[in-house]
């Protein structure tokens, strides 16, 4: 039998984080630096948020994580002062900031662009908001050459922005917001418009610098991949609402939601059925945990997709594609009943395996759903 393959993309940027989830009852006994209490906000369009309620750990960073008009920004702009929800409160630090503007909150927040004067240099860009504070001349030297070491970016002061590319640009972007010293740094999406390897290399350095500082952070994005690799916890929010806080493996692993499955990660589903009180597709049986009825969904991770060339108890198709991509190969199958299903196979595993091919499929683990 050829055995669904563990550790793929989607789940790469979660094991690295083990040793963080595993101290995350740790982070819950430490105080709350950002409290979110029942925050509603809504615009005549019928978007916006509807009784948000978020606490954020001091040195956690926590995701909310979405699609657009989901109203992940319309919660992140509220706690930065940039909007005034319909109802609700905001704490920082065990205060209310709702009527303080943006500047006299302690937050500070890093756009999709980076909003560098162009007609300063770097150093020039990153000591403005020192000067502004009246720190003295000497301190601020220090402040702006320490901040350019933890961004990587030691002999950077004396250039333009324009002299810059985007990656580079957007750290100069996160140093001007980390001079500030938050209670709690607010990052909107900030880098979408950076090509995939500079976004890679930018979640790394971003996680070491909130190693190094234990700034509290939360990020919004619509990258699920993003919001797996970077985030203590993620929220996932839909049409307003939240379906789920929980950290990047239970969420991975145990979607609460039928939304959350569809969501996060690839994902297989297939029409089943509750009988004799167990969830069933063809001949296939797995336990009813949930204790559902009736007609159901069943989700299934491509890595926990078994194939076999024989084994008549499970479920026959007849493969359709087959990419190799890099340790693994993903597999197309089509199944009569239920439609083309995707495996996550070892890259040995399918050498002998053709388009065509009639193989049986079964599960190592499914999620079952109510049928909506």
């Amino acid at each position: 039998m050829v055995q669904g393959i563990q550790g793929v993309q989607e789940n790469q940027g979660i094991q690295g984080k083990q040793g963080r989830q595993e101290n995350h009852q740790v982070r819950d006994s430490r105080e709350i630096q950002l409290s979110v209490q029942q925050l509603s906000k809504r615009y005549r369009t019928g978007e916006g948020v509807t009784s948000i309620s978020l606490d954020v750990h001091k040195g956690e960073l926590v995701t909310l994580l979405g699609p657009s008009g989901c109203g992940k920004t319309t919660v992140l702009r509220s706690i930065g002062g940039f909007l005034e929800p319909d109802s609700g409160d905001i704490l920082i630090e065990g205060e209310s900031v709702l009527k303080s503007p943006p500047e006299k909150r302690p937050t500070s927040m890093v756009f999709q662009g980076y909003n560098l004067w162009p007609h300063m240099t770097v150093f020039d860009n990153l000591a403005f908001g020192l000067k502004i504070r009246k720190v003295k001349k000497a301190d601020i030297r220090k402040q702006v050459t320490d901040v350019l070491k933890l961004v990587r970016l030691p002999d950077a002061e004396n250039k333009f922005p324009g002299q810059l590319s985007g990656g580079q640009q957007q750290r100069i972007a996160l140093a001007r917001s980390l001079l500030l010293k938050p209670a709690v740094l607010l990052l909107d999406e900030p880098f979408s418009a950076l090509d995939a390897k500079l976004r890679h290399e930018m979640r790394e350095e971003l996680r070491e610098i909130q190693a190094e500082t234990g700034l509290t952070m939360v990020f919004v994005t619509h990258d699920q991949e993003e919001a797996l690799s970077i985030s203590d916890r993620i929220v996932v929010m839909n049409h307003g609402n939240i379906e789920q806080i929980a950290s990047p493996q239970e969420i991975y692993d145990h979607p609460n939601t039928l939304y959350v499955a569809q969501f996060i990660g690839k994902m297989n589903f297939l029409k089943g059925v509750v009988s004799e009180g167990q969830v069933m597709v063809g001949k296939l049986r797995f336990p009813n945990s949930k204790s559902l009825s009736g007609g159901v969904w069943l989700a299934i991770r491509p890595e926990d997709v078994m194939m076999s060339s024989h084994g008549q108890e499970g479920l026959p198709g007849i493969v359709k594609q087959i990419m190799v991509l890099g340790h693994y190969a993903e597999v197309s199958i089509q199944l009569p009943e239920y439609g083309v299903i995707r495996a996550f196979q070892p890259r040995d595993a399918v050498k002998e395996l053709n388009s065509g091919d009639q193989v049986y499929i079964s599960f190592k683990k499914v999620i079952a759903y109510p049928e909506v």
